[in-house]
């Protein structure tokens, strides 16, 4: 089990409470698809993810992005479990969509520049370290089924 602080709880949930779903959900996953393009072999159902400007105007692309985000918000709420959370997640993507568990991390990354980007001066390296701590434990527990 993660041990957490005071503080960390405190600034991830600050980070939620400030988050624009509609905003930052699609913008990290239309990045990561941008990025790293090996990544848009899972979304072959999307349509058009030809290039940048089809990935950033794709309505299914971003739609996605929300329900990740949204993902993420029952992490926050269940720090203490994050692991039971999302053990159906898990399989989910381990065993009917085959996602290589790697791309966690790198969606994870991309949020990560996202909320920087909207957090600018704010986002300060005890809150990066926080926000980076609850992001490991959340690609972990995506992970856990592939071990």
């Amino acid at each position: 089990m993660v041990e957490w602080t005071a503080e960390e709880r405190a600034a991830i949930q600050d980070i939620f409470n400030s988050l624009d779903y509609e905003d930052v959900g699609p913008k990290a996953l239309q990045r990561c698809l941008i990025v790293y393009p090996w990544c848009q072999r899972y979304f072959g159902g999307f349509g058009n993810l030809y290039n940048a400007e089809a990935i950033l105007s794709n309505p299914m692309v971003a739609a996605h992005g929300i329900v990740v985000l949204h993902g993420l918000d029952r992490a926050m709420k269940n720090m203490d479990d994050i692991k039971q959370t999302y053990a159906e997640l898990s399989v989910l993507h381990s065993e009917k969509l085959h996602v290589d568990p790697d791309n966690f991390k790198l969606l994870a990354d991309c949020l990560s520049v996202v909320i920087a980007g909207k957090m600018g001066t704010n986002f300060t390296p005890e809150i990066q370290a926080a926000w980076q701590k609850f992001l490991s434990v959340v690609v972990s527990a995506l992970g856990r089924q592939y071990h």
